[in-house]
């Protein structure tokens, strides 16, 4: 058991151990250390600005992909740079990379080859993409490695994250929040693709997270 941040309300803890824990896991996966530069494309939803938190605490040079209303959102939790995807492909941008998180899915492995550097690391949350490798690290060349797999949660990385987040290394991105009568609403707002971090369903209009 942890227990809740000191320093966070109830519904920024609330969304600890859904993003940031998935975060985390591909962020370790990604071995990122410090120099490196790290793109992470949908960095405005919930894993997303976890992840680039998290890159830019193991000393990452940071570049946030997302929609033109989130580019404030990517640098408000310190990315280097933040790319609108509706006016700029990062593919096809010159830039090369050391780790390419895709949270969204909306790029591929062989899409993104191109802007790795030798030996980068191209990961994946898409569960979609899982389904077509048998195993992580499936996908390799020329020293290129991609992986996708699932999250391993375990207790105690909830504690390292307290630590983290106590620290003020790493802060949660509320958007809105919903009772637990309004999850259909909640659920079309984040099918918008205009979440900013974070939804938090609470139970019920007068009750905590």
């Amino acid at each position: 058991m942890t227990i809740q941040p000191a320093n966070m309300t109830y519904e920024e803890t609330a969304a600890v151990p859904v993003g940031e824990l998935e975060a985390l896991h591909f962020i370790r996966l990604g071995n990122i250390q410090s120099g490196q530069k790290v793109l992470i494309n949908g960095g405005g939803g919930s894993i997303g600005t976890f992840a680039i938190q998290l890159a830019k605490h193991r000393g990452g040079e940071v570049t946030g992909v997302d929609n033109r209303e989130k580019l404030e959102t990517l640098r408000s939790i310190e990315a280097d740079h933040a790319i609108d995807f509706t006016e700029e492909d990062f593919n096809k941008n010159g830039e090369t990379y050391d780790v390419i998180f895709d949270v969204v899915g909306k790029s591929s492995f062989s899409a993104s080859e191109g802007s790795l550097k030798e030996n980068g690391c191209y990961l994946s949350a898409n569960p979609l993409m899982l389904q077509r490798f048998r195993r992580p690290g499936a996908s390799k060349k020329g020293g290129k490695r991609a992986i996708f797999e699932m999250t391993n949660q375990k207790a105690e990385d909830l504690t390292f994250l307290k630590e983290l987040i106590e620290a003020g290394e790493i802060k949660t991105l509320v958007d809105r929040s919903y009772p637990l009568e309004q999850i259909p609403e909640a659920h079309r707002y984040s099918e918008t693709g205009q979440k900013k971090g974070n939804i938090v369903i609470t139970g019920g209009r007068d009750t905590q997270p």
